[in-house]
């Protein structure tokens, strides 16, 4: 009867643990954040086949996507938490880098981002 007590005891309090990490997770994914744009040359003309690449400031990792027909890029469920630094590259030029900050609420954020000499 004890060793009963006391698994229902160490059950229960396993998962009062667990439960507000649970909430805490489900909680961050509502508040998941967008970054899309255009990548363009100097004359406002889009660049298809760009790379866009972005940069998570805190855990340095990169992730790269290749612009469409319409020189559109998209980066999705990004930590509103984070500062990310966005670039594009194309044909060797490369644009100037943005920033989104953590401090900007916006939940799709748009970046246009400008090759010069292309």
């Amino acid at each position: 009867m004890v060793n009963r007590k006391s698994s229902i005891l160490m059950v229960l309090f396993f998962l009062s643990i667990l439960a507000p990490a649970a909430t805490m997770h489900a909680g961050e994914t509502e508040t998941l954040r967008t970054v899309q744009g255009e990548v363009m040359a100097d004359t406002e003309s889009p660049l298809p086949g760009a790379v866009v690449y972005l940069k998570n400031t805190k855990s340095m990792s990169v992730r790269s996507f290749v612009s469409d027909d319409k020189g559109n890029y998209r980066f999705t469920s990004l930590s509103p938490n984070v500062d990310y630094e966005i670039h594009a590259e194309y044909n060797g030029q490369k644009s100037d880098t943005k920033t989104l900050s953590s401090f900007d609420s916006r939940r799709v954020a748009y970046i246009n981002l400008k090759i010069k000499g292309k």
